[in-house]
């Protein structure tokens, strides 16, 4: 009787695992467990926690849900990608970060905490939201060991109305960042958009109907004009995706992109200056047939694919 199983006795950058899909630990990818990150490229850490969302609740649970859609497509390298990621790079699933610490800001430090214990083993990071607010304790912590970060963003929203004091609010992340120094506007694009916000805080943005009208390799080159070599984050919320192809989170907005469109952009960024990455905002209890928790997965996959090749070009 064999005791295989990926997520407890695999090693890191053995490539994709071809293991029945319907059992086994819940791992993203079936990755292994680990909070060793000696010699670890990538560590994909989950953050439960949904208490800056304005509507729909839910997203907490947002990462349990990618790595469970994820292990129906983990049994091969992403198409149409020549590398296998988990090959190329040494990659743990490093569980959840656990909040005992209360709410409000205490979270944002507490998060803040635990990705730079990460990043100070020069480890990067791939999130798992919940909800969008986790991009901020995020990028504070990239900022201290990067500096000023150019940001590409992925969503319906701008997120960059006004804080309220030291308040919490999904929408406001970006808004502190870039007021903080944390984020360059300037050299910083956001995708997707299609709701109103008038002060752009000089993002740049590239609405929805944008990428409905001109091609992939159109807002590729804008993205790569626009960040150039800088340390760069990606963030992507999943309502960034139609409702058709992402129902399951808290803040749906109809005219959105297709996961086709917002895939092939994503291939097209490779040898960009990729420091970190998130994927946030799928709130399971809105989804049909774990359609947005697989879009989040695929996503999820596609970021360390783009991640290893960046790697690759500037090694």
């Amino acid at each position: 009787m064999s005791s295989w199983d990926n997520a407890f006795t695999g090693k890191p950058g053995t490539g994709a695992v071809n293991s029945h899909s319907f059992g086994g630990a819940v791992s993203f990818f079936r990755t292994p467990f680990g909070r060793d990150l000696s010699d670890i490229d990538v560590a994909v850490m989950g953050i439960p926690l949904d208490i800056a969302v304005t509507n729909r609740s839910g997203a907490r649970l947002g990462p349990r849900a990618i790595r469970n859609a994820s292990m129906s497509l983990a049994w091969e390298r992403p198409w149409p990608w020549q590398t296998d990621p988990l090959q190329a790079l040494k990659v743990v699933d490093y569980g959840d970060c656990e909040n005992n610490e209360g709410g409000g800001l205490l979270s944002v430090k507490h998060i803040e905490t635990w990705v730079s214990q990460i990043l100070e083993t020069d480890t990067a990071t791939l999130l798992l939201g919940g909800d969008h607010f986790i991009s901020y304790p995020s990028l504070c912590a990239h900022y201290k060991k990067h500096g000023p970060i150019a940001l590409i963003h992925f969503d319906a929203h701008t997120d960059t109305w006004p804080s309220s004091g030291n308040g919490i609010n999904h929408g406001t992340m970006f808004y502190r960042a870039a007021k903080e120094g944390i984020v360059l506007p300037e050299h910083s694009v956001q995708i997707g958009i299609r709701t109103t916000n008038d002060d752009t805080l000089g993002y740049d943005i590239v609405s929805a109907t944008q990428v409905h009208e001109q091609s992939a390799a159109a807002i590729v080159k804008r993205i790569r004009e626009r960040v150039g070599d800088r340390p760069t984050y990606i963030t992507f919320d999943i309502d960034c995706l139609d409702p058709a192809f992402a129902p399951g989170t808290g803040t749906p907005v109809p005219g959105g992109l297709s996961s086709f469109q917002a895939l092939n952009i994503i291939r097209g960024l490779s040898g960009i200056n990729l420091i970190g990455m998130d994927v946030v905002e799928v709130a399971p209890a809105y989804d049909h047939a774990e359609l947005t928790a697989l879009a989040g997965a695929q996503i999820g996959i596609e970021l360390l694919a783009l991640y290893a090749e960046c790697q690759a070009a500037r090694s």
